[in-house]
């Protein structure tokens, strides 16, 4: 057998998440493309994922793995156009190769980059809203730089992982988190080697309190030493989640 990865873009807005929800009759990434593959291999073909994205949550660069039955006849390389033919819009196949046979798209990753869009105008844009949160009042971009900075590390971030993970320890290393504004949208990204549930909406919905004024940058420690959800900000909405990219050796 040989192992494919393959890197999938996605319109998070009509899916339940990424992760495959047996028996609930709720359509999710995963699932589409587990169909997809059934078709071109008349037999079901199972899909690992890099990321579980939550529900309405995008990706630019989703990262998954899958083994192809012996009697497989398309070229790897012409897996995304052969994909693409029958994936629904919201969907694309973007490239493939084959890997080892250890590969794995989820615990064979280092990093995985996130960005968050915030639209930041005195009026709402129909263009903005499916992939961005609105934010009508001015933000501080200077403080929620520092205060993005003092997240960077390896911590505890139990305070921002939202109730309902299964996750075994709530420690993470953020490698970088950045703010920038291009025009009307402000750009939270940031580079983990993992994330907890919910945690990069957390981070974002608390740093935009520090830009609204509500906390100042030199509270950050104190939130991730409180090891407390209810310390943190709110939950933005999913939708101005994007999974940019996934990052192997």
């Amino acid at each position: 057998m040989r192992n494919v990865r393959l890197v999938v873009a996605y319109d998070g807005t009509a899916y339940h998440g990424f992760a495959g929800q047996c028996g609930t009759g709720l359509p999710t990434v995963q699932e589409t493309l587990e169909r997809c593959l059934f078709r071109l291999a008349g037999k079901e073909v199972g899909v690992t994922g890099a990321a579980r994205t939550d529900a309405g949550v995008h990706a630019e660069g989703q990262v998954v793995n899958f083994f192809l039955p012996p009697e497989w006849a398309i070229p790897v390389k012409r897996i995304p156009l052969a994909l693409n033919g029958i994936l629904p819009e919201d969907i694309a196949a973007l490239r493939a190769e084959e890997v080892p046979f250890d590969f794995h798209a989820r615990f064979s990753a280092l990093a995985k980059v996130y960005r968050y869009t915030v639209h930041n105008a005195r009026v709402p844009s129909p263009f903005y809203r499916r992939y961005s949160h609105f934010e009508p009042r001015p933000l501080d971009l200077e403080a929620m730089a520092a205060a993005a900075g003092r997240l960077v590390g390896r911590h505890d971030f139990a305070s921002f992982q939202a109730s309902g993970s299964s996750a075994k320890t709530t420690v993470r290393t953020l490698f970088s988190a950045a703010v920038e504004k291009k025009g009307e949208l402000v750009c939270f990204t940031f580079r983990g080697d993992g994330f907890l549930y919910n945690m990069v909406r957390i981070m974002v919905g608390t740093l935009l309190e520090v830009g609204l004024g509500k906390r100042r940058p030199e509270e950050i420690p104190l939130l991730l030493a409180a090891g407390d959800r209810t310390a943190a900000g709110p939950t933005v909405p999913a939708r101005g989640l994007t999974l940019l990219r996934v990052e192997y050796p």
